[in-house]
């Protein structure tokens, strides 16, 4: 029995398949919840062979800890404050 290996894609690149499947770009964005001007510029980055997947995204150890550092924040604005 072989192991399938599931591909990975962003929201951009899912969003550009909902516009390319023929969802109008309104659509499309309100139901991904996305801003239409963003969606619009993930087509036009599709279409010229530009938007990369997620396995292509390269994140520099600054892009990690500032993703740490809002995960974290996140949790300690969730907290009761003490009183």
């Amino acid at each position: 029995m072989t192991k399938t290996v599931r591909a990975c894609y962003t929201l951009e690149c899912k969003a550009v398949r909902l516009v390319s499947g023929g969802q109008s770009i309104a659509a499309a964005a309100r139901s991904l919840g996305v801003v239409e001007r963003t969606l619009f510029n993930w087509v036009k980055a599709g279409r010229q062979g530009k938007l990369k997947g997620a396995d292509s995204k390269v994140v520099s150890a600054e892009q990690m800890e500032i993703s740490r550092l809002r995960d974290a924040l996140a949790r300690v604005k969730m907290e009761p404050d003490p009183v």
